[in-house]
């Protein structure tokens, strides 16, 4: 930095940050054009084979969700404003606009600077970017799932992006909220979102306001967004700085192993640690307590991930029956496709004894060679778990739907239970992966040019793909018998891929399991 450069800014703050920040940006190890050249290049590849197929097949089929009236559309913009408080509010607690890189933040904690001053002014800039890619989110869902632009002369259009801006204001707020509050505050503001979501979905869907709900669900964000920002804004000089600078360095990370290819290591940076219970684990014997009970114990000991599994499991058990139950309506599939989803999510966080599974296999030497009560010491609690949670929820979705058509429920039954296998089977393929397989980064050589960064992305998300392309396929079966046999061997050759992932072959690992 310049002689000049420091006596320019010296008067203002403001400028003072944003002359380091230029200055960082230029530094010499930034990315050239050749290294950023391939990640657009993949970009605009996966957009041709993966985006533009799945939006022309969207528009192209019947809407999903029709929104005739203002009448009907008022929930809808509700729901869509409170997730996106709620997710936004989540995002901050574990990658907020304020993480910076870890040695600008240094950098900026080494000057006279108030944390407010630099950190205000990042975090005005960072609002700004994160509140226009939620507008264009929020449009470009409407545009694809609903009918709203294909009447350009109807009066909910300007409603509808209305609603749509003060969804855009509101969420990088909370986004900013759910970093900087406590998770008391947090909690607060997600309840306090969720009354006042069902108090206008409500009122807008009476008759009293005349068909103008949506005007008071776009008027309700935006001003919820002036009353948190300046509350949100005047907390920023009592930051925690040493938990920012934790979670600058784990985030820079995460990030590195995200580039490297190695998602899931950075996935594993952001899991919480067991707390609590580990006397519940033994009896008052001495002796460990039943395999069922061990896993439920250690799924208690990281209560924010069971309490997502209990949430998860369930809805995509509902969604999942429902999806299979009325195969004629008009989002079946959807329901079908989002539900397995779900419960697909849920396995993984019901407990962790999926990657002490993992680690037995890749570490047998270490553990020692009495491999009988492997699988049922692992196994036993997320089968358990996901099995009665999910079939619990899809029974109660059957009785809600009573009665269904001739031989239906036989069907539905055979089809939820071909999807918990597959979703089963895709858990134990995800969690074996271990690090990335230098095969895939072999070329792959085209008329496209190299696909080898397809087969990464593939491999980063083999789990839910697996999902995804086995509801698809079952969804085209004839019969529901064949569908649910389809499903028990893609089943198959998941739990065969990820025994391979972790060195085993099937026979040699049966051999081993049968010594005691």
């Amino acid at each position: 930095m310049t002689t000049d450069t420091l006596s320019m800014a010296e008067t203002d703050p403001k400028d003072r940050v944003h002359a380091v920040r230029h200055r960082y940006a230029h530094r010499g190890d930034r990315g050239t054009v050749r290294e950023w050249a391939y990640p657009v290049y993949l970009t605009v590849v996966l957009v041709l084979v993966y985006v533009v197929p799945v939006v022309h097949l969207v528009r192209t089929a019947r809407t999903l969700l029709p929104l005739e009236s203002s009448a009907a559309a008022t929930p809808v913009a509700c729901l869509v404003a409170a997730a996106a408080v709620w997710g936004a509010q989540l995002t901050g607690r574990f990658w907020g606009p304020l993480v910076l890189k870890p040695f600008l933040l240094h950098v900026f904690m080494s000057t006279d600077l108030s944390p407010a001053d630099y950190l205000g002014t990042i975090a005005r800039r960072r609002l700004l970017y994160a509140g226009l890619g939620t507008l264009l989110a929020v449009v470009t869902a409407t545009f694809l799932v609903t009918d709203l632009f294909d009447r350009p002369g109807s009066v909910l259009l300007p409603q509808g992006v209305a609603v749509a801006v003060g969804v855009g204001a509101v969420a990088p707020v909370a986004w900013l909220w759910g970093q900087v509050r406590t998770v008391r505050e947090n909690l607060l503001l997600a309840a306090g979102t969720a009354v006042t979501a069902v108090a206008v979905a409500l009122l807008g869907s009476s008759p009293l306001l005349g068909g103008g709900g949506l005007w008071l669900a776009a008027g309700v964000p935006a001003a919820a967004a002036a009353l948190l920002s300046r509350s949100v804004f005047r907390s920023l000089h009592a930051v925690d700085l040493a938990r920012l600078a934790r979670e600058s360095a784990r985030a820079a990370e995460a990030q590195t192993f995200a580039w490297t290819g190695t998602l899931h290591h950075a996935l594993d940076l952001y899991r919480p640690e067991p707390r609590g219970l580990t006397s519940a684990l033994i009896r008052r014997d001495g002796r460990l307590r039943g395999h069922l009970v061990q896993g439920a114990v250690r799924a208690l000991r990281t209560r924010g991930r069971t309490i997502a599994a209990a949430a998860f499991l369930p809805a995509g058990g509902a969604l999942l029956t429902l999806g299979v139950a009325e195969p004629d309506a008009r989002t079946a599939t959807l329901s079908w496709a989002v539900g397995a989803a779900a419960v697909y999510w849920g396995s993984g966080w019901v407990g962790e004894t999926w990657r002490g599974l993992r680690d037995e296999l890749t570490l047998a030497p270490l553990l020692g060679e009495r491999w009988g009560g492997t699988l049922a010491r692992t196994l036993a609690w997320p089968l358990v778990a996901v099995v009665t949670a999910a079939g619990l929820a899809s029974g109660a979705a059957l009785l809600a739907r009573w009665p269904l058509q001739d031989g239906r429920a036989a069907d539905a039954s055979l089809l939820v239970a071909g999807s918990l296998v597959l979703v089963l089977g895709a858990r134990f393929l995800r969690e074996m992966k271990t690090d990335l397989p230098v095969e895939l980064l072999l070329p792959i050589i085209t008329p496209l040019g190299d696909l080898s960064g397809l087969r990464v992305f593939a491999w980063q998300f083999d789990g839910l793909v697996a999902v995804l392309l086995g509801v698809l396929v079952m969804n085209e079966m004839p019969s529901a018998s064949g569908a649910a046999l389809t499903a028990s061997g893609l089943a198959a050759c998941c739990v065969w891929a990820g025994l391979r992932r972790t060195g085993w072959s099937p026979r040699t690992l049966a051999a081993r399991l049968g010594r005691t």
